[in-house]
């Protein structure tokens, strides 16, 4: 197909066809027999030309610049037209290039769906874009590019403008999309006008984005926003020159507002739900010739509808917390930025001050608002440090590791707690959970509560990830030897039921020797996963942890590891794992990186497990699971059939004994308490054992008599013997020794007793037999001992007992 392109003079326009930057040339321009790589029409042209090729877009693109002088003549002011028609379907850029005083200002008023102003680098959707630039002098100022569908439906600029209107081949857009007007000096760079008149949310740019603002320059934005709608401004990048005179900042001027223009630098926090339309300028400085630096800004500006609860403030008491931070943010900050269209939640510190993301420090109290339909899309991160500087104080003192209540009753949901515990040297810190423990999160065993515990150790040199826990465990406590963050962390809503059971404390003690000490008192019902901090990446090299495991009375604990190697080879050092009962004599087991772990085995103490690392070999790493469960002990059964023949046996003997004794009481005659000289009483012993002389001391004297003996009065006669004397003292008169004297014979046995008709002599007394015994009788319960008075009245003694059992009337 050819095409004709007939310029007219007065136009004062050029159409330019050229191949696209980049492509290879494979089609060319023939203009009657004559092939070229490009064309060139100026005004007063009439060219009628083809391609060589069917698909020219993909080789071409053309440009149609028009200059327009409003210094010498006058301004075609009003709807600018895309000219001239029947141009070939190539990638097409028009080019308004507008000359004008410096005295008056022209302004591009675009028609709807109006503007959107993009960053340098980034494309429309629908591939038609705007660039607008301010000529100064021989100055170009770029003040933005812009897609279509947006809110910025005006731009003023002081002097002239190149305006770009770049389309697509396939566009079938036939107007331009705006009229210039004729206005008044702005006395600025420029203006520009954004109408937002629903929820919305839009994205600008100082001039020359992401070069530098144009030195001591001052540019306007007008956002018209309805009375009923509240608007907010949010600086995402910016960065500031070196000023030598003035200083760059932002000025709002806002209807209704006592102090406008309002002035803020751009590290301030800038305004927020500002009710209706409002200007914002950003003006520059004075910059250092040597050292100029960049001004630039992109902002955010967001409109809202007035929330219901606009007017509802929530109390923050932070003013007894100490080195605490409290962070309320929306939901993925800050590795995620959200996208400027989605909506916007805000948190206000007073009607004027919100922000998308609020910090708010221990030692004040804080009333704060929510400018946000959907609360659940933000979230708390708070930190607290815990540090110990005067030892001797802070180990006296236990810290509770539990989410203060001024957080827990705001309407928000808790996204982290941290907590950063700094102890000194030769001080460590321990974590406790004494009622509710801690589960450790394995594979095995994974933790479904709405809320976890993560552990760090770390040290300038290195950091150890002691893992992941959860309430609802067998860990009592944790004690590590280096600074330690806590980490909580939510998952539900369910934290907020279950926050009110916190028992986590923590405190600092004297210096442990491993690096990690784990004190576990399992459920007997349960099976107990542990596993080495650092998993899965392992622990690192010359680390020493220790577990001590309780073993609950009356039942036993079986120790068994998930692998039966630790999987590590040693560089340097040796790997081991040591495991030993916490009682007296136990034997310990220990193994080396190179050997088998045990097999499962039983345990009746509390034991302790240690594991040592080395120094690895290249990729290898020491990780290591073991794991615990318990059984009621059981008694062996040969056991209980020895201790029931044991107490069988024991029960005969005691029988028969008691049998014998019964019979013996029956066949033997009664026991008389007379004294018999002839009786030798006296049983071996060495001489020299009691230091005392005879009359000296009292061994000589009984205090009871023997149930069995039988007063003589009593006796009756069986076989008509003589019955023995009764009632009859013999005071001994012969020579005293200085041995003690041997017990008396314990009864009169039938095959001793002495009778008439025997005829038997007694055996010969020497004269050590003739010690003489004296009965002190009991009288009314009580021992009545009158051996101490040797020298008053010694005969009271020596009173018959007989007698005085006579005169007492007992009988038996």
């Amino acid at each position: 197909a050819s095409f004709t392109i007939s310029l007219h003079k007065v136009d004062n326009t050029t159409v330019t066809i050229k191949l696209r930057p980049g492509v290879l040339s494979s089609c060319q321009i023939r203009i009657k027999n004559v092939i070229r790589p490009e064309l060139k029409i100026k005004p007063g042209d009439n060219v009628t030309f083809t391609f060589t090729c069917t698909t020219p877009e993909k080789y071409f693109i053309m440009e149609i610049e028009k200059n327009i002088d409003c210094v010498s003549g006058p301004c075609p002011f009003g709807d600018v037209r895309l000219y001239p028609p029947g141009l070939p379907r190539l990638n097409r850029t028009y080019i308004w290039d507008v000359k004008a005083s410096t005295k008056a200002g022209l302004e591009l008023k675009f028609s709807t769906p109006w503007l959107r102003q993009i960053e340098p680098g980034e494309t429309c959707p629908d591939f038609i874009s705007y660039n607008i630039n301010s000529c100064i002098d021989k100055a170009t100022v770029n003040i933005g590019t812009f897609c279509r569908n947006g809110s910025v439906s005006r731009v003023k600029l002081l002097g002239g403008v190149a305006m770009s209107l770049h389309l697509p081949w396939h566009s079938p857009l036939t107007t331009s999309g705006f009229n210039i007007a004729n206005r008044t000096s702005i006395k600025r760079l420029c203006i520009i006008e954004s109408i937002l008149e629903r929820e919305s949310s839009i994205t600008l740019m100082s001039p020359n984005y992401p070069l530098g603002f144009p030195e001591d320059e001052l540019m306007t934005w007008q956002f018209v926003v309805p009375s009923n709608m509240r608007a907010s401004v949010f600086f995402h990048n910016y960065s500031l020159s070196n000023c030598e005179r003035k200083e760059e900042r932002v000025e709002y001027y806002i209807p209704g507002s006592l102090s406008n223009p309002e002035v803020f630098k751009l590290s301030d926090c800038q305004p927020a739900n500002i009710a209706g339309s409002f200007n914002m300028s950003l003006q520059g400085c004075d910059q250092d010739a040597q050292n100029p630096g960049i001004l630039r800004l992109l902002f955010q500006v967001v409109v809202q509808h007035p929330q219901l609860d606009e007017n509802v403030t929530h109390l923050v008491d932070l003013s007894k917390e100490r080195n605490m931070t409290v962070t309320i943010h929306f939901e993925g900050w800050p590795s995620r930025v959200p996208h400027m269209s989605e909506p916007i939640c805000l948190i206000c510190k007073d009607p004027r001050t919100c922000d998308r993301v609020l910090t708010l420090a221990a030692g004040s109290a804080y009333r704060i608002s929510f400018l946000c339909k959907d609360l659940s899309r933000l979230r708390i991160t708070a930190e607290k440090g815990i540090s110990c500087v005067d030892p001797q104080w802070c180990q006296r003192k236990i810290y509770s590791l539990s989410v203060p209540k001024a957080i827990m009753q705001l309407p928000i949901r808790l996204h982290k707690f941290i907590w950063k515990l700094l102890a000194p040297n030769l001080i460590n810190i321990e974590i406790m959970s004494p009622s509710l423990k801690l589960q450790q999160h394995v594979q095995e065993q994974r933790c479904n509560t709405s809320y976890s515990y993560g552990i760090v150790s770390a040290t300038p040199e290195r950091e150890l990830n002691v893992g992941t826990f959860c309430p609802g465990g067998s860990i009592e406590k944790i004690q590590m030897r280096n600074n330690i963050t806590i980490s909580l962390k939510t998952y539900d809503k369910g934290f907020i039921n279950e926050s009110k059971h916190q028992d986590l404390k923590m405190s600092f003690v004297p210096h442990i020797k491993d690096e990690c000490t784990f004190t576990v008192s399992p459920n007997p019902k349960a099976k107990v996963y542990l596993q080495t901090p650092g998993w899965p990446y392992g622990l690192p090299p010359y680390v020493s942890i220790s577990w001590y495991v309780a073993v609950p009375g009356k039942q036993i604990a079986r120790l068994g590891f998930s692998r039966n190697r630790m999987g590590v080879t040693c560089e340097t050092g040796r790997a081991y794992v040591n495991i030993k009962e916490d009682t007296a004599g136990a034997e310990e087991t220990v193994r080396r990186e190179d050997e088998l772990l045990p097999d499962p085995r039983n345990m009746y103490h509390n034991f302790w497990v240690n594991v040592s690392n080395c120094r690895p070999v290249g990729m290898t790493q020491l990780t290591l699971q073991f794991w615990v469960t318990f059984a009621d002990r059981q008694i062996d059964l040969g056991i209980i059939l020895a201790v029931v023949a044991g107490a069988g046996v024991l029960v005969a003997i005691g029988l028969t004994v008691c049998c014998v004794k019964k019979k013996k009481k029956k066949n033997q005659n009664p026991m008389v308490g007379v004294y018999n000289a002839n009786v030798n009483t006296q049983m071996p012993v060495k001489k020299g054992i009691f230091t005392k002389e005879r009359q000296n001391n009292e061994s000589h004297v009984y205090a009871v008599i023997d149930d069995a003996v039988v007063y003589g009065h009593l006796l009756k006669e069986s076989n008509g013997s003589v019955a023995p004397e009764v009632d009859v003292y013999r005071p001994f008169d012969g020579r005293m020794g200085s041995l003690p004297p041997s017990p008396p014979p314990f009864s009169f046995r039938k095959d001793i007793k002495l009778s008439s008709s025997t005829g038997e002599e007694p055996p010969p007394v020497t004269d050590t037999d003739r010690d003489t015994y004296t009965f002190a009788h009991q009288k009314s319960g009580q021992l009545e001992d009158s051996g101490d008075a040797d020298g008053e009245d010694k005969g009271d003694t020596s009173v018959p007992l007989l007698e005085n059992k006579e005169q007492d009337g007992l009988t038996e």
